[in-house]
């Protein structure tokens, strides 16, 4: 996973910031190439979406970024050959920082909401393809991941995905 910030060029007009560069990606030996765009709109603090993934031979990875409110952003290393094979790290994204977060393929991505009316903006490596999407638990006891605030708000399917081990 990569943190990637803004370098905003500022005048009397507010700024203007490049936030996805090819060039600057593979620079950082990222080879992304998005195939899709996505919004997810949450309209209450403490909405939780994910931790989702999608299976070979369309795994994705997404470039996330936060264009309205903030959210504690997540992803899950679920790579079993990875030397952080289930191991989590997680960055507060808003607005404010336009501070995004680049997710690998084979890792699962989800995000809690801090604020009301939060938007987040995806740039997708993959097609969306439903029979291959699939989730873990966000309070999975294999992941351990620390929400910074209460859960108020999640899906059923989210809510319910099967855990990673048995407890």
């Amino acid at each position: 996973a990569l943190r990637v910030e803004l370098e905003p060029t500022s005048d009397e007009r507010g700024f203007f910031a490049r936030w996805w560069c090819e060039d600057e990606f593979r620079a950082h030996g990222i080879a992304f190439a998005p195939v899709q765009a996505h919004t997810g709109f949450s309209p209450l603090a403490g909405t939780l979406r994910g931790l989702h993934y999608q299976s070979a031979p369309e795994a994705e990875a997404k470039y996330v970024r936060c264009v309205r409110g903030s959210a504690w952003d997540v992803v899950a290393d679920l790579r079993p050959e990875s030397p952080t094979y289930l191991r989590w790290d997680a960055v507060a994204i808003s607005a404010e920082s336009g501070a995004g977060l680049f997710v690998p393929p084979g890792c699962a991505h989800g995000y809690l909401t801090l604020a009301p009316d939060t938007e987040l903006h995806y740039l997708t490596s993959a097609r969306y393809a439903p029979t291959l999407a699939g989730g873990v638990r966000y309070d999975d006891p294999a992941l351990g991941i620390d929400w910074p605030r209460t859960v108020d708000l999640i899906s059923e399917r989210d809510r319910t995905w099967p855990l990673l081990s048995p407890r």
